[in-house]
């Protein structure tokens, strides 16, 4: 594995590139937007975006005017309060997954208390969720997949049903990976989503099998039309565009303005207890699984997000890294398989063929990876699996990442 100069991202890391220098394309993506986004370049933006609102704005108050998809986060609420501030009279939705920690839930439910906007909140049956927890996990290593593909999906669904044409969403992506410039006009769309969000597996991909899911389990989970999103002219425009992105000082401000609450037990694989709060998973073993099959993990998004700005140093990021990355998270594992019916090593065994040959080898019985403070260790067992081809982590044979 080979590692920013600048952050702790490793290559490859939610489609970061690295450039001559070592450096990776957030970290230059970042650069690029503090060189140009001064004052006068946020002002700008904004005068876009009131011009874009303005458009779908109802003067006779006859329905709603955009839709907020949310969560109950701090992003979130931030969302929502801000379509507020211009005068739009947004409904949030909401796709619940039924794993929200009791925090999460206690901020989910005020949200139209202190924000004074109507909710819609959908959730599948809990039948259907656990067995698309167990579906996630053995075919794609991510047992959170139906969060991802619920909140992108349910809310163009309501758009699509009560003929409102504007969504409104968050985080852009150049945040994350660098993907974009700070002149790219990103928008939400059913390619991204599909390969991206989805990992190209869609609702079909969940039918039948050992789970005995059918169609009507999963009505939600299937795209609107492109004659139906058409009709109505749907348009996914992301707030990253038009305004300073900063998740502390979202959760600054919205634990300041409405009380909104962080986690009250820290979490066992990262420092932060302001994210992730609507799936206990997320920061728990989904997470460990990203550590399985990649070989970084939340305390490395987190830490390298907090290096760009400024929030940290590298070298107080690498102890991050180090402390919380490879953590098998206990409390969080024992509930998961006592929700799914798994034993813990029938779960070792499954996470173990999702693991990256570039990043992992076998040496002695156990699994070794490169780390970003520079010396390999060793991080467990290999555990016994019938679906693991133990001959491609050999140390010598790796490709290079």
């Amino acid at each position: 594995m080979k590692y920013c100069r600048r952050c702790v991202y490793p290559m490859r890391a939610v489609n970061t590139m690295f450039d001559r220098e070592g450096v990776c394309s957030a970290c230059r993506a970042s650069e690029e937007m503090s060189k140009v986004a001064d004052d006068a370049f946020w002002t700008r933006r904004r005068e876009v975006f009131e011009r874009l609102i303005d458009g779908y704005r109802r003067p006779d108050g006859s329905d709603y005017d955009c839709i907020v998809p949310v969560s109950g986060g701090k992003d979130s609420y931030w969302q929502a309060y801000l379509m507020k501030q211009y005068g739009m009279n947004p409904l949030l939705v909401t796709y619940h997954g039924n794993n929200y920690l009791p925090e999460g839930q206690g901020n989910l439910d005020r949200m139209r208390d202190v924000l004074g906007i109507d909710h819609m909140v959908f959730g599948p049956s809990v039948p259907t969720l656990r067995k698309l927890n167990r579906l996630g996990f053995t075919k794609m290593g991510d047992m959170n997949w139906h969060c991802h593909a619920g909140i992108k999906i349910v809310p163009l669904r309501v758009a699509c049903r009560m003929n409102i044409p504007l969504m409104v969403w968050g985080e852009i992506t150049w945040t994350v990976a660098g993907m974009f410039s700070p002149d790219d006009w990103v928008e939400y769309n059913k390619r991204t989503v599909m390969e991206h969000d989805l990992r190209g597996f869609g609702w079909e991909d969940m039918i039948g099998g050992d789970e005995g899911l059918t169609a009507s389990d999963l009505t939600w989970l299937r795209f609107p039309s492109d004659d139906e999103i058409a009709r109505v002219g749907v348009r996914g425009i992301y707030i990253g565009n038009f305004f300073r992105w900063d998740p502390n000082v979202h959760a600054k401000n919205m634990a300041d303005k409405f009380s909104f609450e962080f986690a009250r037990q820290p979490f066992e694989r990262t420092y932060r207890t302001m994210s992730n709060l609507d799936d206990m998973h997320e920061n728990g073993i989904h997470d460990y699984m990203k550590f399985v099959k990649f070989g970084y993990g939340r305390a490395s998004d987190h830490s390298s997000k907090d290096v760009r700005d400024g929030y940290l140093t590298r070298e107080q990021a690498i102890e991050m890294v180090r402390k919380y990355d490879h953590v098998k998270p206990r409390r969080d594992l024992e509930r998961w398989l006592d929700y799914v019916g798994m034993s813990e090593a029938e779960f070792d065994a499954i996470a173990d063929t999702f693991r990256n040959p570039r990043v992992w080898w076998i040496e002695n019985g156990e699994w070794w990876k490169e780390n970003v403070w520079g010396e390999p260790s060793s991080y467990g067992p290999v555990h016994p699996s019938p679906g693991l081809d133990q001959s491609r982590y050999v140390k010598e044979d790796r490709r290079v990442a």
